[in-house]
């Protein structure tokens, strides 16, 4: 036991202490913060002032609507929410819950008066507008041919039409009035259209035994990230626990450790001093996951960005962390096994690279296990130690079965690890000595049978 805990110690403290691992570790919530939160707050802000611009209105009746359409930033919702306040007295003070986008979301307009076409031509018009585009005067211009409402169709021509936010805003309010312009044509209440047309907001509960809450669909939200999780270990360890089996074959120093130590307890040394590096580093970064839940939340929400997050049974966290282990050492110990297997990390790394199908293939059978959680389907998947860390918790997330299967499928998937760190052994305590080349599958059989 102590030479066990001396190359457990050994593995863990060499790769703790080295700095691509405290690099790794600092910029880890720095790359994912860059990669979700920061273009969400670059999208918010609102550079330069309001948007000039111009109308072209051929059919000589829409230019005051679609002007006024474009200076109110009220959006739709917001449209039916007062609406509906103007006629429900009751509610009339009632606090407004209607989400609405941050301010610097919001493009604002400077609309000119509108632009003369008499006695001269489109082209004619249009080729002005473009040149005062060119020279700064004008950010776009809006084309409202003479069948529009038949039609249904402007153009728009701008400097910056990349931005995407203001070009659908502008899309959104012409839609608005031109929607307008035909009621009001039609002799129809644009105000009583807009109650009639207000959307449907349908809740989902969860039936359980104690009950029903509210389903958010955070908890199918935290099925990715388990596997995404397996995934980014994997990539990130994987190779680490294989470079670990072989480093004493390539530095020829086996024969030297065989004399002091037993292959089994050298190679599970290994193992374990690499995965609690791992669990470190996943510590580390749970708990500034953690500390963005208390406080970062709640600042980001006060910015203007709408942010909630999901409710999730304290339970769900143990299976998380019960299936999440699983999966790990699973992929471990197969990188563990490969290891046994080569006589350098170049060759492990290409006969390692099904093992990732495996975990890939666990994805795609989670959209079919989602569809119908209690399915002769859904059920041996969940139990196929390789899928499982995705498939059952898949079926936790959506439809709990009863707690004997996911008690079978975590008996079963830490039965597989024990299976394959067993065949790991025998096969490094044989492979270990082997030099020059990658054994072959009869003879790793042989080992087997041998050791």
């Amino acid at each position: 036991m102590t030479k066990f805990l001396a190359i457990v110690k050994r593995e863990y403290l060499t790769r703790v202490r080295t700095k691509m691992f405290i690099v790794v570790t600092v910029l880890g919530p720095v790359m994912i913060l860059v990669f979700t939160i920061v273009p969400t707050l670059m999208l918010s802000i609102k550079t330069g002032g309001a948007t000039r611009l111009a109308i072209v209105d051929e059919s000589g009746r829409l230019y005051q609507r679609v002007h006024d359409s474009l200076l109110n930033d009220r959006d739709e919702d917001e449209d039916i929410v007062a609406s509906d306040k103007a006629t429900d007295a009751p509610n009339a003070n009632a606090p407004d819950q209607t989400r609405r986008a941050p301010a610097a979301m919001k493009a604002t307009f400077d609309v000119k008066p509108e632009v003369q076409i008499a006695g001269r031509s489109l082209v004619a018009v249009r080729s002005d507008l473009d040149a005062q585009v060119l020279k700064g005067q004008l950010d776009g211009y809006l084309i409202i041919p003479k069948n529009v409402l038949e039609s249904s169709e402007v153009e728009y021509r701008g400097r910056n039409t990349g931005d995407v936010i203001t070009s659908s805003q502008i899309g959104n309010r012409v839609n608005r009035a031109i929607r307008d312009q035909r009621m009001a044509e039609n002799k129809i209440d644009p105000a009583l259209m807009s109650k009639i047309n207000q959307p449907v907001k349908m809740t989902t509960n969860k039936v359980t035994e104690t009950g029903g809450e509210k389903d958010t669909g955070g908890g199918f939200a935290f099925v990715f990230i388990v596997g995404f999780m397996i995934y980014i270990t994997i990539i990130m360890y994987g190779q680490v626990v294989l470079a670990a089996v072989v480093e004493e074959k390539e530095t020829r120093i086996a024969e030297m450790l065989f004399s002091s130590v037993r292959s089994f307890p050298l190679m599970i040394g290994k193992l374990i001093g690499v995965s609690l590096v791992a669990v470190t580093q996943f510590a580390i970064w749970g708990l500034v996951f953690a500390a963005f839940m208390l406080w970062g939340v709640d600042a980001l929400s006060a910015s203007g960005m709408s942010i909630s997050l999901p409710h999730i049974s304290a339970s769900f966290f143990i299976y998380f962390l019960l299936f999440f282990l699983l999966g790990y050492f699973i992929y471990a110990t197969i990188y563990a096994l490969v290891g046994s297997m080569v006589t350098t990390t170049q060759e492990g790394g290409q006969v390692a690279m099904p093992i990732l199908l495996l975990l890939i293939m666990g994805f795609y059978l989670g959209f079919t296990v989602i569809r119908s959680p209690g399915s002769p389907l859904a059920f041996w998947v969940s139990m196929i130690p390789f899928f499982s860390p995705i498939t059952m918790i898949v079926r936790i997330v959506t439809q709990t079965p009863p707690l004997w299967q996911i008690a079978l499928s975590l008996a079963i998937g830490y039965a597989t690890v024990v299976l394959l760190i067993w065949l790991a052994a025998r096969i490094y305590r044989i492979g270990m000595l082997m030099y020059g080349k990658r054994a072959t599958i009869p003879e790793v059989l042989r080992w087997i049978r041998q050791a």
